[in-house]
């Protein structure tokens, strides 16, 4: 048997920081595969005899992989989607280590309207603590322009990104009591249970293209939310991205992943993704 080269277990070991590296920086499971992949590749075709932290080396080679893709992204978009919610992690409810490594749909929703450099910024820093000269070298900015990049994407994350509640048994009872009052056509019950700036975001892909909107307060909330009562039956609690969830599933067929982000009590966030394309390869 042929030994492992000590690259390849460093590399090994490093994996699941490049993964989760790269979902923040794409919002997209198989696309942050994909640059890991391509991480691999590089380091393969280098001799990294005098790289001194080949994890930091590693760090920064799929956060360039990543921000070619961000580019490249912009580049064929010509129009922006109304809505696309990026790729959820969908888990069982009892794998509580999950929450522990995970970022919220909404917060993700917000990364995805930042420019690549400041999405950068931000998830290097804040979320990886990597030094701003280590990030400017990537993007050839100073350190300085490198500390701004980041504070405006903080500034706008703090702003359109609410801060879930820590306990986890405090978010399932919200989400319980929201299925339960649109189960029962609750309006009033709806209406309590939601924040009163509550956002819902809902992607049905080109396949149902009328579920794709985006609807704001908690009376407009509530009153899509009614509609919910006939799919309610079908709806299963799951951690999606490490907090209360739902997965609607029936006749075996995957018909939304529910996110919630529940802060005081109440929920302040509601992201569907409807598309079954993507629904096919998530549940």
């Amino acid at each position: 048997m042929t030994p492992v080269t000590e690259p390849t277990q460093l590399f090994e070991q490093h994996r699941p920081q490049l993964r989760a590296v790269a979902y923040r920086m794409l919002g997209s499971l198989s696309e942050a595969d994909d640059a890991v992949q391509e991480t691999w590749l590089r380091l393969a075709r280098t001799d990294t005899g005098d790289v001194e932290n080949l994890a930091a080396w590693l760090t920064t080679v799929v956060a360039r992989v990543c921000l070619n893709t961000l580019r490249a992204r912009r580049q064929r978009r010509e129009e922006p989607l109304d809505v696309r919610i990026p790729d959820p992690v969908i888990s069982d409810p009892e794998a509580a280590a999950v929450v522990a490594d995970s970022v919220g749909l909404a917060l993700l929703v917000v990364l995805d309207t930042l420019s690549p450099n400041e999405r950068l910024a931000f998830v290097l820093h804040d979320m990886f603590a990597v030094p701003f000269d280590e990030i400017g070298a990537i993007i050839d900015r100073s350190p300085a322009a490198t500390r701004q990049l980041a504070s405006r994407a903080r500034r706008r994350v703090q702003d359109q990104a609410p801060t879930p509640d820590p306990d986890l048994a405090r978010q399932r009872e919200a989400v319980d009591a929201f299925l339960a009052a649109a189960h029962d056509g609750d309006f009033d019950a709806l209406v309590a249970v939601l924040h009163p700036d509550v956002v819902l975001r809902s992607d049905g892909g080109v396949a149902r293209a009328r579920f794709t909107t985006v609807i704001k307060g908690a009376r407009t909330v509530a009153g899509q939310a009614t509609g919910f009562a006939r799919f309610s039956p079908f709806a299963r609690p799951a951690l999606v991205n490490g907090a209360a969830g739902v997965v609607v599933v029936a006749g075996g067929r995957p018909l939304a992943v529910m996110a919630f982000v529940v802060t005081g009590g109440t929920i302040a966030a509601i992201d569907v993704i409807a598309d079954p394309e993507r629904l096919r390869a998530l549940v």
